[in-house]
């Protein structure tokens, strides 16, 4: 049975302070996976097209996989639990024996950095792409700022994020709640 998929881009890698948002979207919908500030600073160089002095780990992995012939098909974002997403790395092999495709399990942090550096697709299980938070809003107010200026300093849409990261936090703390006995207000 194949699984329904949407492909998504990266539409933008924003600095938070525990880490980077890094905005997917298509079909009018954006939603945000969250990786460290060292991942999120190399897909940044890898969409900005950074050329580096040494090869870092993601570029590693690139040549490793260019000198054993094999190349990456596309990134598979395929379950997300508990705001934890999953991703399946798909490579492409073909030798005299014929061809292959192999399945690995990985991060989506260093799938996309991947794709985006060979120029693969991304996709997200449709389920999954359905499910995710709409992030929409948020994206377009910041770029709006970044765009009009008004930030004056990138610490502004760190704050952004950050605000809005934390109203998520007090909202899956509220949802842990919900099995206490609270009154129809949500009070104690």
């Amino acid at each position: 049975m194949k699984t329904e998929v949407v492909q998504v881009s990266v539409k933008n890698v924003m600095p938070t302070a525990n880490g980077c948002a890094v905005f997917l979207g298509a079909e009018g919908k954006h939603f945000v996976i969250y990786v460290d500030h060292f991942v999120g600073g190399v897909m940044q160089m890898a969409i900005d097209g950074v050329k580096k002095e040494r090869p870092l780990t993601h570029d590693l992995i690139g040549h490793i996989l260019l000198g054993l012939g094999a190349e990456i098909d596309r990134v598979l974002i395929n379950d997300s639990k508990e705001g934890t997403f999953f991703a399946r790395l798909l490579l492409r092999m073909e030798n005299e024996l014929g061809k292959k495709v192999i399945e690995i399990d990985a991060r989506p942090s260093d799938s996309i950095v991947l794709a985006i550096q060979h120029s693969r697709p991304i996709l997200v299980a449709r389920a999954v792409f359905d499910a995710a938070e709409d992030m929409t809003e948020l994206l377009t107010h910041l770029m709006a700022q970044k765009e009009a200026g008004e930030t004056g300093d990138e610490g502004d849409d760190d704050e952004a994020v950050d605000d809005f990261l934390s109203g998520l936090s007090d909202e899956s703390e509220e949802d842990d709640d919900e099995t206490d006995d609270d009154d129809e207000d949500g009070k104690k």
